[in-house]
């Protein structure tokens, strides 16, 4: 988690190296997985590698707390399994049914657990800057609190939610008319086709969506006081809208997306040849 968030903000302390593409052409490649883990383990120790995880780990926790308090609330009736062709409307409705009730769960959710997302992120961007403002789960609260007030804890809310409902429909919708129309009942294994449907278009999907987590987890640490928020490191953004905007204009909306084959933009007076 803490070598991907650093690639997102940007901050790469070890230079490219020369490699070849799969056509033969050089290209440069920024430091890989492993390579950007031993340079956090040489300058933090390994402690290092697991900045921000309890406040990581207690948002998983209410994310997923919550989840199930919602769903027990607000039970979603079940509907008999309709996958022929002359059902598509019965179908069609169940699915929308079921990302409707999926939707409210995981917006409910994000919500919950997002100042705790929030927190996480501060405490692991201090890595650039080595700062100690965000020292615990705790003090952090008091700290944003007093110093953004409550609108603190929820900077970044408003892209992941979009990202978290763009790729819940897109995924249901996308594998329920694969499902349909592009499976026939009579294949003797279209059941299990089926099943993995859903699964790759997940991976699919979250490869479309992956600019919003960027722009909301880079809103997370915008602007907050520490390094790699603030010019000239990075530009105080007046909104996500802006954010995205300029990602885009750099051609880094995918940022941070790979871990292992990371391209770096090539200045214009390095020699490839």
């Amino acid at each position: 988690l803490l070598m991907r968030f650093l690639s997102q903000v940007g901050h790469e302390p070890l230079p490219p190296t020369i490699g070849r593409n799969v056509l033969g052409r050089k290209v440069l490649y920024l430091p890989g997985f492993f390579t950007y883990a031993r340079h956090i383990v040489e300058v933090d120790g390994k402690r290092g590698l697991f900045r921000g995880l309890t406040p990581r780990l207690i948002s998983s926790t209410l994310s997923t707390i919550t989840r199930g308090s919602v769903k027990k609330a607000f039970p979603l009736e079940d509907m008999e399994h309709v996958s022929n062709k002359d059902d598509v409307k019965t179908s069609l409705r169940k699915v929308v049914r079921e990302t409707s009730h999926e939707m409210m769960m995981q917006c409910v959710s994000r919500v919950v657990s997002h100042p705790l997302h929030v927190i996480s992120m501060r405490c692991m961007v201090q890595f650039v800057g080595r700062e100690v403002k965000y020292s615990g789960v705790f003090s952090a609260i008091g700290r944003i609190f007093k110093e953004e007030g409550i609108l603190g804890f929820f900077v970044g809310l408003v892209p992941h939610v979009l990202g978290d409902v763009i790729f819940l429909w897109c995924c249901n919708l996308l594998a329920h008319f694969i499902n349909t129309y592009a499976v026939d009942d009579n294949f003797s294994q279209a059941s299990v086709i089926r099943s993995y449907t859903k699964f790759v278009m997940g991976i699919a999907v979250s490869m479309l969506t992956y600019p919003f987590l960027l722009v909301g987890d880079l809103m997370a640490v915008n602007n907050c006081g520490l390094r790699a928020g603030l010019p000239p490191y990075a530009p105080a953004f007046a909104s996500w809208i802006h954010c995205w905007r300029y990602l885009s204009a750099q051609g880094q909306l995918f940022r941070g997306s790979s871990l292992l084959f990371r391209r770096a933009p090539i200045p214009a007076s390095f020699p490839m040849d």
